[in-house]
């Protein structure tokens, strides 16, 4: 299984100067001190100016972000985040996840920066929390769509997240939906 975007933070974490040379904390004291801000020019600047992949400044650049704190290695930190603007979605949150991970075999709710995601081979769900909606993507290739799925307006998931429906209450969780989830599922397990 792939490792989540926590465990290879924390991998970085652990081996930062070993993999760049200085600690988490010497990049983040010369980041300050270069009085540079915007994310874009950090990661040009860690990458142009002192040679850093792109993964690692990525990184550095997140963790900087963030005054200084992990970002993705506490994921229930990650899992309330999403709820910040729009905390009246959670108990709705709540049901779906329990349908999908109680219906789907092996499938583990993973908290990411802007988004929640489904996966168990591969992400075949993720949530974007909207003001009195949820936004459930799934992977349905080309399928048509039709008055309860449209064209995926997601933020964060892979565009293998094609379609999505909009979720106001539970019982939209039909037959229908939980039929397209479980089509989305088995084709993440397609070899």
């Amino acid at each position: 299984m792939a490792k989540t975007s926590g465990e290879i933070e924390k991998e970085f974490l652990d081996s930062a100067k070993e993999k760049t040379g200085k600690s988490i904390n010497d990049w983040l004291s010369l980041i300050k001190k270069s009085g540079i801000e915007k994310r874009n020019d950090i990661l040009e600047w860690l990458k142009k100016g002192h040679g850093i992949n792109h993964m690692h400044a990525q990184l550095i650049t997140g963790i900087y972000l963030n005054n200084g704190k992990p970002v993705y290695i506490d994921q229930d930190n990650l899992l309330e985040s999403q709820f910040t603007k729009f905390p009246e979605m959670r108990k709705l949150f709540d049901e779906l996840s329990e349908k999908i991970t109680g219906n789907f075999a092996g499938t583990q709710l993973i908290p990411k920066k802007t988004y929640l995601s489904f996966t168990a081979v591969r992400e075949f769900a993720a949530v974007n929390v909207k003001k009195g909606m949820l936004r459930l993507g799934m992977d349905l290739g080309d399928l048509p769509y039709n008055e309860k799925i449209q064209k995926s307006k997601l933020t964060g998931p892979m565009p293998r997240i094609s379609h999505m429906a909009e979720i106001t209450e539970i019982k939209q969780l039909d037959k229908e939906i939980m039929k397209l989830l479980e089509t989305s599922y088995n084709r993440t397990h397609k070899k």
